[in-house]
């Protein structure tokens, strides 16, 4: 049997496949990658692969493989591979051989990247994914994020075949200000129209506490800072959506958000803009954009 052993590992990096669509029934999130286009890429580059990858931070991955000959593909952000100290393009596609060591180093944009095999990461199924949901310590190698040491089992079996058609490539941001559409939220209605008005009349920062579970905003102008705080009842919350925390902070919730929450959401991203937060770095400004329903939905 093939395998990895890992000998630099980014935090939060994590074992991933589609995710756990069926999740929320059971109170989980659907967890997944963090950047979908930048893992589909990585099935299209093979042609076909396994459905489990790893997914690794902007800091990056390293790891020595055993075993018989291995595709394997990367993509997402910008990353720097070498393998035994060749540099390499990324996007990548290559042949791992018995002995090799694949580094991965930072690059100038992005903050996930994937790696996926010909064979599958050996560990189990948990109602019906391998994603691991580090919320909720589930999923993956026992619900927690790679190690250095770890040695990772990669093993034959089904594999997934690339579509025909090339999904979109992961997006880079040249702009120095990123533009993210929304709609509104479920409580943008609650909270009157000069806090929805608020959220369009000036930048926020990514902030350096962002993680699977969210992408916190610095809001410079602390514009939600005095909004009326509002008891509400927990209630199912989605992925994208933007929600005002008790102190006026507002986060993003990503991938591994949790199932239900109680402080107002004034908007949500649309699908085709998730990926992309995901991407942005701590300190990257951003602006939102209000959209139609049905322009959303023209983009997806």
């Amino acid at each position: 049997m093939a395998k990895l052993t890992l000998q630099r590992v980014s935090p939060h990096s994590t074992v991933q496949d589609a995710g756990r669509t069926n999740g929320l029934q059971y109170g989980l999130s659907a967890s997944g990658p963090m950047d979908r286009p930048a893992f589909d890429q990585c099935l299209t580059l093979l042609g076909e692969a396994a459905a489990t990858g790893l997914e690794f931070t902007f800091l990056g991955l390293s790891f020595t493989y055993e075993g018989p000959a291995m595709a394997m593909a990367g993509a997402g952000g910008e990353f720097l591979l070498s393998i035994n100290g060749a540099a390499q393009n990324w996007p990548v596609k290559t042949e791992l051989h018995d002995g090799d060591k694949v580094d991965i180093q930072t690059g100038p944009n992005g903050m996930y990247g994937y790696v996926r095999f010909a064979a599958d990461i050996d560990v189990p199924l948990l109602l019906g994914s391998k994603s691991t949901n580090l919320a909720a310590q589930i999923g993956g190698l026992s619900g927690r994020a790679l190690a250095i040491g770890d040695e990772i089992s990669l093993k034959q079996g089904a594999v997934l075949t690339a579509a025909q058609h090339v999904k979109d490539p992961p997006l880079q941001e040249p702009d120095p200000v990123v533009t993210l559409r929304v709609l509104p939220g479920l409580h943008a209605d609650l909270l009157g129209p000069n806090i929805w008005h608020n959220l369009f009349e000036h930048e926020f920062q990514i902030s350096a506490s962002t993680d699977r579970m969210g992408v916190r905003l610095v809001d410079a102008h602390d514009r939600f800072a005095s909004m009326e705080k509002l008891n509400l009842i927990s209630d199912a919350v989605v992925p994208g959506d933007v929600q005002i925390l008790g102190d006026g902070t507002p986060v993003i919730l990503m991938r591994d958000h949790q199932p239900t929450g109680g402080y107002p959401r004034i908007a949500t991203l649309i699908d085709k803009d998730l990926d992309r937060a995901a991407q942005l770095r701590p300190n990257t400004r951003i602006k939102f954009q209000s959209i139609s329903l049905e322009k959303a939905h023209y983009l997806l």
